[in-house]
């Protein structure tokens, strides 16, 4: 990638951490992706914001308490901050899929919420958003942010790359979030 990006906005569950069909929803179940952590802090050295960018609709479905979900969080961020990462913004939605609200992704909500706290509103080309489904790519697009998919979420990595090409065409997929920082970062480490 020629041009690094001020802002990289990262999904979580499936590129930050492991994901299961039955939701992450306990703190003992929060589990990084090989590499992951590393791939945090080496974003943070080069000087770019990373953020996060997920919905939760555990919370908004009752499987999880928002206790439950700030000690997930809490865990999280502890193990970025030891490995020497940062997180500059979180947004989440909590509501379901039925609850209709401007959030979830796919929706451009949280990733519009992010630009703006971030002062790139006006300039949605200097960020990446990584996720690993068509949700995420569906609200990078409409925001007008560019995609990178990781294969390391649960789901058909093939079948969700098809799709996502069908809303960015030229989009690239990694095996999981280190990979795709060693191409944003290429030369500049």
């Amino acid at each position: 990638m020629n041009n690094i990006p001020k802002a990289v906005l990262l999904d979580r569950d499936g590129v930050i951490n492991f994901d299961s069909p039955d939701y992450v929803l306990a703190a003992d179940q929060w589990q990084p992706v090989p590499g992951a952590l590393d791939a945090i802090k080496r974003l943070h050295m080069a000087g770019i914001n990373v953020t996060i960018v997920s919905n939760q609709s555990g919370l908004g479905r009752g499987m999880m308490s928002q206790d439950s979900f700030n000690a997930i969080h809490a865990k999280m961020m502890l193990a970025i901050e030891q490995a020497g990462g940062f997180i500059s913004h979180v947004s989440y939605c909590p509501h379901g899929p039925d609850d209709n609200c401007i959030c979830r992704k796919p929706k451009p909500g949280m990733v519009l919420e992010t630009l703006n706290a971030l002062g790139l509103s006006e300039h949605p080309d200097q960020a990446l958003f990584i996720g690993d489904s068509i949700r995420d790519v569906e609200a990078a697009h409409t925001a007008g942010v560019t995609a990178l998919l990781v294969q390391s979420g649960y789901g058909d990595a093939d079948s969700i790359l098809q799709k996502s090409r069908l809303v960015q065409a030229d989009i690239r997929a990694y095996a999981n979030l280190a990979e795709a920082v060693t191409m944003i970062l290429g030369d500049a480490e």
